[in-house]
């Protein structure tokens, strides 16, 4: 493995906190007319936790996104690679594990901040879950780097359940 110039790993770190950041906003956004944010987090209390999957392969791949509402209902953008957008339901047994996982306290230890985390490959898949409020817990397909626990059995079920992947 080459080992990227400083610059290189900045230039990449901070393109894809900028992705993160930007899909966050389009998936997390608030329409004219919805409701308030403390509505909303009573409604998320009662109702589930949203997570996406937003992934990328190496410094010029395309970036792949995978939405999940609790319900369990997913739309997929090009989450496998391949160009091809779809939609679909996971089964109220994935739903409710699912569920249970995103609302596991171990995930705040598991985000990036909490682990320090620091992009380790360059032509890797880069995952990165993101859980509102604020939750970024990003793993990258490379030998040897450790997975968080909980957050890797997310990205298990996700990618064994829609078109998305767990390796490049």
């Amino acid at each position: 493995m080459v080992r990227p110039s400083w610059f290189r790993i900045l230039s990449l770190s901070a393109g894809a906190l900028l992705v993160i950041a930007l899909a966050s906003c389009s998936v997390f956004g608030r329409a004219e007319g919805s409701t308030t944010p403390a509505q909303a987090g009573e409604a998320s209390a009662a109702a589930g936790r949203r997570v996406s999957l937003v992934q990328k392969l190496g410094i010029d791949g395309p970036i792949r996104t995978l939405d999940v509402d609790p319900s369990g209902r997913w739309q997929c953008r090009d989450c496998a690679g391949d160009g091809v957008d779809s939609t679909g339901q996971l089964n109220p047994e994935q739903t409710q594990r699912l569920q249970r996982m995103l609302a596991d306290p171990a995930l705040a230890k598991e985000t990036d901040e909490a682990r320090q985390y620091k992009q380790g490959c360059i032509d890797a898949l880069t995952s990165s879950l993101l859980i509102p409020p604020g939750l970024t817990i990003t793993t990258q397909d490379c030998p040897g780097e450790p997975k968080p626990k909980v957050a890797y059995q997310i990205l298990l079920l996700l990618t064994q359940t829609t078109p998305a992947e767990d390796k490049g």
